[in-house]
């Protein structure tokens, strides 16, 4: 029998997204908005390096600061990180309602599509209303499904709204009293990707393990 290489059909990797929900207010200014533009940038290039299996990353961006930005979902590969300017108020209700808009788009989230990791970054409270697009997000079957995760930067951050956001008692939201920590934490995000695209399973978290943080940055 003749080897017919039309007969072999290449699967396309099913897409992993990971969307960012992004703290640019006027409050982030000078070394929090620098590093955190750094930290995002070198997720991006390693998500784009690294092998995943299971699924491929996919991409988005949301910046809230006095209005919210949307950066669509694209794969890790072709992910042009555009640096944050930090203006503004935080306009957190309104980041979290872009990020529940996006995942129920089924155009940029498909069928084929895993649950999406949500990741929210903020160092301050919210100044619009947030109960009622989290209380959406927290009870649409997408939004349930995702894994959803956070970042408090320094003192000020409100920690009630971002462990409401994350809402599972096994996951853990960190602080970074730091500014540096900020990076930790990406990095820390970037592992947990690629773990979860090599598991059995990607639609379940797949976290890597905290090494690079101390008790008092992880909060349960």
């Amino acid at each position: 029998m003749s080897f017919d290489p039309h007969s072999f059909v290449v699967t396309e990797a099913r897409p992993l997204p990971l969307i960012l929900l992004l703290d640019a207010s006027g409050s982030m200014q000078g070394e929090k908005i620098a590093t955190l533009n750094a930290a995002v940038r070198e997720l991006g290039e390693d998500l784009a390096r690294a092998e995943t299996p299971q699924g491929e990353v996919h991409l988005a961006v949301i910046v809230f600061n006095h209005n919210v930005v949307t950066r669509p979902l694209v794969p890790a590969r072709q992910f042009i990180f555009e640096p944050l300017v930090a203006e503004g108020q935080t306009c957190m209700g309104a980041a979290v309602a872009a990020a529940m808009a996006l995942i129920e788009d089924k155009q940029q989230l498909g069928p084929r599509a895993y649950a999406p990791t949500l990741v929210l970054v903020s160092d301050g409270q919210p100044t619009d209303d947030l109960g009622r697009p989290l209380d959406r997000l927290l009870g649409s079957s997408r939004g349930q499904k995702a894994t959803r995760l956070a970042l408090a930067i320094g003192q000020d951050a409100d920690l009630g709204c971002l462990q409401r956001f994350v809402a599972n008692p096994e996951l853990p939201v960190i602080r970074a009293h730091e500014v540096a920590r900020i990076r930790s934490f990406f990095r820390w995000v970037s592992l947990s990707m690629q773990a979860r695209s090599k598991s059995r399973n990607p639609n379940q978290p797949a976290l890597a393990p905290l090494t690079d943080f101390s008790e008092a940055d992880i909060l349960f």
